[in-house]
């Protein structure tokens, strides 16, 4: 593991890497009583050729700031983190698996230590990141459709909120909504939001609708970053990727459970996805809304564009494909 210390008094301490171990946290530390804390996921993937990549990494080191400035976290150097990110995982390049099925998960934190009850900005803080190898996502090798639990009662995120940055309490505080989509026999929680059942999120993915849109186009869409959608890596991949193919309509726009239902009727739906670090990608085939189960035919058509992301990106990512994304290890 790599860890660095941080204190208001001395700044950032000297980075060291040691064998994983234990934490030793005061009782009253900020991030255990306020949630003062934030993490990134990230993986490293051995490559067809034997070299070790990253994937976009400084995205990932952006997106890592950005929560860090919204919970009051120390600033850092991007940079010098992804050096430090970098040689942790040179170190430790036996644990990414010979395999271009599995990878190996990197998992930068921060968290507030402040020993204090007192609900204020930290003087003291720790950065830490852990590896840990991860297999397919799919364990049968292929796609296995998802379906969704569809109900505006809870929400992920909202207007003002923290819903574009990766903190942990946004995750904690799904888990509930999520085993009411386990007993309702859904695997994942559509989330909406508004008056209008705005589409938001998946689970814990970014989502895509490929569909022929209210004019007529061949679109894919999905929510706009208005403070409650995480801004993915993976969801900015696709968009690049998609705009830069000029095949159809690429846009970022609010849709609607209401514009879903209607498309569906009139069977303008192709095909719909979620989109992340874990899975790459995931086609959705059924959403429980108000007691109906819609079925969405994205594996009745191919899922031809889902597969091609999939592939695209894992080329990329394994080294089949050179690319300035990738950004070698070792």
């Amino acid at each position: 593991m790599l860890t660095i210390e941080w204190s208001l008094a001395s700044g950032w301490e000297k980075p060291y890497i040691k064998p994983l171990e234990n934490l030793s946290l005061h009782p009253a530390s900020s991030s255990l009583h306020y949630a003062i804390e934030l993490f990134e996921g990230m993986k490293a993937y051995r490559g067809v050729d034997g070299k070790i990549r990253l994937f976009r990494p400084t995205l990932n080191m952006d997106r890592m700031a950005r929560s860090a400035k919204r919970a009051t976290l120390p600033c850092f150097d991007k940079n010098e983190l992804l050096e430090c990110i970098r040689k942790l995982v040179e170190v430790e390049k036996e644990w990414v698996p010979y395999s271009t099925a599995a990878s190996l998960y990197i998992r930068p934190t921060l968290i507030g230590t402040e020993p204090s009850l007192g609900v204020k900005k930290p003087t003291k803080a720790l950065l830490y990141v852990i590896l840990s190898p991860v297999g397919p996502y799919f364990a049968s090798g292929s796609f296995n459709p998802i379906s969704l639990w569809a109900d505006p009662k809870y929400v992920r995120a909202w207007k003002g909120g923290t819903g574009d940055c990766k903190l942990g309490g946004n995750y904690g505080s799904s888990i509930y909504a999520q085993q009411e989509a386990l007993e309702l026999g859904c695997q994942q929680v559509l989330w909406l939001y508004g008056e209008d059942h705005q589409i938001t999120e998946v689970g814990t993915m970014n989502l895509f609708l490929y569909w022929i849109n209210e004019d007529g186009e061949n679109e894919l869409a999905t929510p706009p970053l208005d403070g409650i959608i995480l801004p993915g890596v993976t969801r900015q991949s696709i968009l690049d990727l998609a705009r830069n193919w000029e095949e159809f309509k690429v846009s970022e726009r609010y849709i609607t459970m209401s514009d879903l239902t209607a498309a569906l009727e009139e069977n303008r739906v192709k095909e719909m996805f979620g989109a992340g670090t874990a899975c790459v990608v995931c086609p959705i085939s059924k959403i429980l809304y108000k007691g109906k189960h819609l079925h969405i035919p994205t594996m009745e058509n191919g899922p031809q564009l889902t597969t091609r992301f999939l592939n695209k990106l894992s080329d990329i990512q394994y080294g089949r494909e050179d690319s300035d994304w990738a950004v070698l290890v070792s």
